[in-house]
């Protein structure tokens, strides 16, 4: 075994390997950008090295300043995470090239699996079952477009360089196609420097079925069976589980057996994953799965089947990628009880699940009962530079019902203020009938947004809880003495929340077990998951504060312009477009919220744009 390790990434996925190695008694070396220098994971590594400004491809994603750092450090081997350039070949044989380990598959299996196409060719000649649809060198739009005919609709765009859910669009019609496929080949370019697509059927009732692989440099090719990543937004993962809900045992030999067959198609070794397209509409069907894509690195939701297998999979990592035989053959890894994980971003819900930055000031997740791997600590920053997952929830438990109920419970305590969170949306889903019920497809999320959003607005048991803290924390001790033993008929709190100023009565020895904190001058009440904060209002106050924004058009969040559609003096409708932002890899359309003629516009493409900049503003002639 080797005894030290470059970790070339940062946040979850660094803390991660730094736990495994540190257990195994190698050096861990960090890197890191001028954003993450107070990051947790560059304390816990032995040693740090700055390699660049907060923007990815000014520091993670230069493939030199990794081999510099390692260089210095006298690192023996370099560990990608996920992300970044974790399936980069060409930085995977700069590493080997200079006499460095590896911590992945050979090159040529990534670049084998790195386009989706060459892909789903290989796959097809090694008898792997794939997804109809178009491979083609043709990318003219000309050609594109009578292949999409020829498919038919519903089908989807995907960058063949893709990945994350980048690149990918759904068309529903023809007329859609030509839109849809500039956007794709437009992200897919940003995300990736390569803007070539394929085009595949869209499976009605899609499940997202994907089976852990190893491979080891002696032949020897296993899986560590299937997991579930059904549950998606936007093409990306939220929740995820393993085994799959529904996987009968000859269906599961069957898909397993397809995924170990397509790793050794490409001599495969290290960590791997197969990805499925199942059409669930009856059941999970072994002709009904198909080959999808291959991951050649480790996986986001990997801690679910080391939860299964009872295996550490980084410490399977470091082991091939030292010689090593693979730990277990495939008769003696087990399968117990079920894992379900569940990805906490900083995103708000409220505003179509926008990224939510800045300050942690108040970051609690739970402590026991599930397994916790964070990315930052209370007191850190979420910046706009980076992927907005903070953390992962795993629960394990004998049966899915169960592991459901713990996951369910552990996402309804997280605390985390004033950046916003998914927690009450996943706990929400984790109950949901349906979801318990195991009624699954890729579009479970989209069906029952309504239901998972929940409620936005403060209830009765929630201003009771905001108006006691107040109070505590204002009255004199005679005060609260009088108010809990001379019996007053009601004490009064006056308490603003999202513009509306609330009046609540308290009747004396009532009080509130909902957890509260208080920050400056706000009141920060925790709801299963869901934060809302307070602040106190003077008697003679209107009770209307805030209001509403009009023709306002604010920017959501930090990022930059990459399209205006409108100009000073047009006259628009409620939801016409107006601007298409990009941020964090996302792009987002911006439409009127009203009728209206432009009265003011702030915004022109490449412009970079604060969270809460004014970009325009529409008279509205009321």
């Amino acid at each position: 075994m080797f005894s030290s390790l470059l970790i070339a990434n940062r946040g979850e996925i660094a803390r991660r390997v730094i736990r495994t190695a540190s257990r195994l008694g190698i050096r861990t070396i960090a890197v890191y950008s001028e954003a993450d220098a107070a990051a947790p994971f560059v304390a816990e590594a032995d040693e740090a090295i700055l390699i660049g400004p907060a923007p990815a491809r000014e520091s993670y994603l230069r493939p030199e300043k990794l081999l510099e750092a390692a260089r210095l450090s006298g690192a023996e081997a370099i560990h990608p995470g996920y992300g970044f350039l974790s399936e980069n070949a060409e930085f995977a044989q700069a590493v080997i090239d200079v006499g460095l380990i590896w911590v992945g598959p050979k090159p040529s299996s990534i670049r084998a699996m790195g386009l989706k196409d060459a892909a789903k060719a290989l796959m097809q000649q090694a008898g792997v079952p794939v997804t109809p649809g178009y491979l083609g060198e043709d990318q003219s739009e000309d050609r594109l477009a009578a292949e999409a005919a020829r498919i038919g609709f519903p089908l989807l765009i995907k960058a063949v360089a893709g990945g994350g859910g980048k690149g990918m669009r759904k068309v529903e019609r023809l007329e859609d196609f030509a839109a849809a496929l500039a956007s794709c080949k437009r992200e897919a370019a940003s995300s990736f420097g390569d803007d070539r697509v394929l085009l595949e059927i869209y499976v009605t009732r899609p499940r997202h079925i994907e089976v852990q692989v190893f491979g080891d440099a002696h032949g020897n090719v296993v899986h560590l069976y299937e997991r579930d990543c059904s549950l998606q937004r936007r093409h990306q993962k939220v929740i995820e589980e393993a085994p799959a809900p529904g996987m009968s045992p000859e269906v599961r030999e069957a898909v397993c057996a397809a995924a170990v067959q397509a790793a050794r198609a490409v001599d495969y070794q290290g960590a791997g994953t197969i990805e499925f397209i199942a059409d669930a509409s009856e059941g999970l069907r072994a002709e009904r799965i198909w080959f999808m894509e291959m991951n050649t690195r480790l996986q986001v939701e990997h801690p679910v089947t080391e939860a299964i297998t009872g295996q550490d999979l980084v410490e399977w990592q470091l082991r091939v990628a030292a010689g090593e035989p693979l730990p277990l053959s495939q008769e003696q890894i087990p399968l117990n009880g079920h894992a379900i994980e569940a990805r906490l971003y900083a995103e708000n819900p409220d505003t179509g699940f926008l990224p939510s930055t800045g300050p942690l000031t108040h970051f609690v997740l739970p402590e026991a009962g599930v397994r916790v791997d964070s990315a930052v600590e209370q007191g850190g920053e979420v910046t706009a530079f980076y992927d907005p997952m903070i953390a992962k929830l795993i629960a394990h438990g004998p049966t899915r019902a169960a592991a459901a109920k713990r996951l369910e419970a552990a996402c309804a305590s997280v605390q985390v203020w004033p950046v916003k969170t998914n927690a009450a949306f996943l706990a929400r889903t984790l109950r949901n009938p349906s979801f318990r019920g195991a009624a699954l497809d890729t579009g479970f999320i989209e069906a029952h947004l309504p239901e998972l959003l929940g409620r936005a607005e403060p209830d009765d048991k929630v201003l009771r809880a905001a108006a006691t803290a107040r109070l505590a924390a204002h009255a004199t001790p005679q005060e609260l003495l009088g108010f809990r033993l001379n019996a007053p008929p009601r004490v009064e709190a006056r308490l603003q929340h999202g513009g509306e100023t609330h009046v609540v009565a308290l009747s004396p020895g009532v009080g509130s077990s909902l957890p509260v904190t208080t920050l400056g001058d706000e009141t920060v009440v925790f709801e299963q998951g869901r934060a809302f904060a307070f602040t106190e209002v003077s008697a003679d106050d209107t009770g209307h504060g805030g209001g509403e924004s009009g023709g306002a058009v604010l920017s959501p969040m930090p990022g930059h312009i990459l399209s205006v559609a409108v100009a000073m003096g047009d006259a628009v409708k409620k939801g016409a477009p107006l601007l298409v932002m990009e941020a964090m890899k996302m792009e987002m359309t911006l439409t009127a919220p009203c009728d209206g003629t432009i009265a003011e516009l702030n915004a022109a493409p490449g412009a970079r744009v604060a969270e809460g900049v004014l970009l325009l503003r529409l008279e509205t002639g009321d």
